[in-house]
Formats: C-alpha cells, structure tokens, sequence
C-alpha cells in the first residue's frame, strides 16, 4: 500500500476505534496478555506511541526521533535508544497490536511510518469436533438443540440493555467479549458478591478496578486455554485479589499472619 504522508488526520479513515476510550480499553487487553514479552524500555515506547495516537484513536504517524524525544523529555534525560523502539515495533507487528505501513512524499522518499493498532481479537470457542459417520443420527439431534438454544441466545439483549447499577468502566471493558447484558450483569453480580465477602463494597473505586483488573486477567488466560465456566473463572480470580486486599488490611491494623485465625473468622463475612 503505498501512502503519502501528511497531517495524522488524513488517515482517518484506518482508525479501528469509535473513540479514544474504545481504543484504550482495546489496548490495555493487548497489553494484559502480552506486557511481559517486552522489556521495560520497550513497554515505554510502546505507551509512548498509543499516546501519539490519540488524536486520531489508534493511529500515529509519529516519527521516530519524535517519540523518542517526548520520552526523553519526561523521563528526565533518561530515554530509551532507537535500537529498543525498533526492537519494539517488530514485537507488537508481530503480535497484532499494531500494523506499520510505510509512507512516502511526493519526490517518492520515504517519510515516516503509519502505525494502525488493531482491536484486540474476540474469544471464540472452540470448534466443534466432525460428527462420526456412526453417531450421525445422534449427533445431529444435537445440533438441532444447539440451533435451538442459538436462536434463542440471539433474542438476548446487548451490553446498551445493561442495569444502570453496572459501572459504564466495567461495561465497556467487557462488552467486546461477552456483548449480552445478561452475562455483563453476572459478572458484576459476581464482583459484588466477592467484593462483600471480603469487605470491600464500601470502596467503590477500588472494586470497580480490581473488577476490571480481573477480567483482563480472565482474557489473558482464555487466550491461552479453553475456561469451561468464564464467571466462576472470573470469580476465583476476584476473591483471590479480595483477600489479598483483605490481609494487608489486617496487618495495618496491628495484625500478624502468624495470630490466631480466629481473628480471620471474626473479620470475614460468612
């Protein structure tokens, strides 16, 4: 594809994203999945450049020497070299965060690259086995029940449908991958049952973000493995942080993890 360069607003039209907090969310799942593949310095040019790429939601056509500047500048003299900007942008090519495109003035030199980052790619699941030539008959009365059940799931209603008591942060941040408001309400159903279970509803702010947190976590390990049960999933990972949340707590109360558990009993909501 050959592009000439220009102001980032004529490319546009190869924004993925409807808006700047869509874009955000896309990229903080590729991140949760992929943030240890890149070394510290990487993961700084990386962030650096998803900032240059807010005016138009997920493009940039930042040079360079102009990010690596704007690093430089707000790290105190301490930037990173363009050898780990370069390594950077063959790890996220290569892993779909972002495609690079070359763009080139009008004398035909080439200018600087067009970086379009990509959504972050939906869970699908896994694809159902090729029926037996034995078990035919079987398993096509399955499958008419599959239908069945299908047509029924697209009755159901999407992620605008969703109960004002669920957080719009935590809308947005699961809708890409469970759009039903039904399943939406569940998972925050799930977070407020682990979020009293273990005293935390008070604090709003930080439920709302462990919540989050947690779901990415869950995003991360679907990519990685079949999650029969996604909620329970997504519900063990919560009352993990929870209590985690809860002991700290505890010890900055005066407590000692080695005192009588019956101090743990006496705090914990049964």
């Amino acid at each position: 594809m050959n592009l000439k360069s220009g102001s980032v607003d004529q490319f546009e039209q190869f924004s993925q994203f409807n808006n700047l907090q869509e874009f955000n969310v896309h990229l903080e799942m590729w991140l949760a999945v992929n943030k240890e593949k890149f070394s510290k310095g990487e993961l700084v040019g990386l962030k650096r450049l998803a900032r240059f790429a807010a005016k138009v939601p997920g493009v940039s056509n930042a040079k360079i020497g102009t990010v690596l500047k704007a690093i430089h500048e707000e790290y105190s003299g301490n930037g990173i070299s363009r050898s780990t900007f370069k390594r950077m942008i063959v790890k996220a090519s290569e892993l779909g965060i972002f495609t690079v495109h070359e763009t080139e003035r009008k004398n035909g030199s080439q200018s600087s690259n067009l970086y379009i980052f990509n959504r972050f790619p939906k869970i699908e699941p896994p694809k159902e086995k090729k029926m037996d030539h034995h078990n035919k008959t079987i398993n096509l009365s399955k499958t008419n029940k599959n239908q069945k059940n299908n047509k029924r799931n697209e009755t159901g209603l999407d992620y605008t449908y969703t109960s004002d008591r669920v957080p719009n942060a935590f809308v947005d941040a699961v809708k890409y991958f469970f759009p039903e408001a039904k399943s939406i309400e569940e998972f925050w159903r799930m977070t407020t049952i682990a979020a009293y279970r273990n005293n935390r509803e008070q604090d709003k702010t930080q439920v709302l973000d462990t919540a989050i947190h947690s779901f990415k976590q869950l995003i991360g390990k679907m990519k990685s493995r079949i999650i029969a049960k996604p909620i329970a999933y997504f519900y063990g990972i919560l009352n993990k942080k929870f209590e985690e949340l809860y002991f700290e707590d505890l010890l900055d109360m005066g407590f000692s993890l080695n005192n009588d558990q019956s101090y743990m009993g006496f705090f914990y909501k049964k």
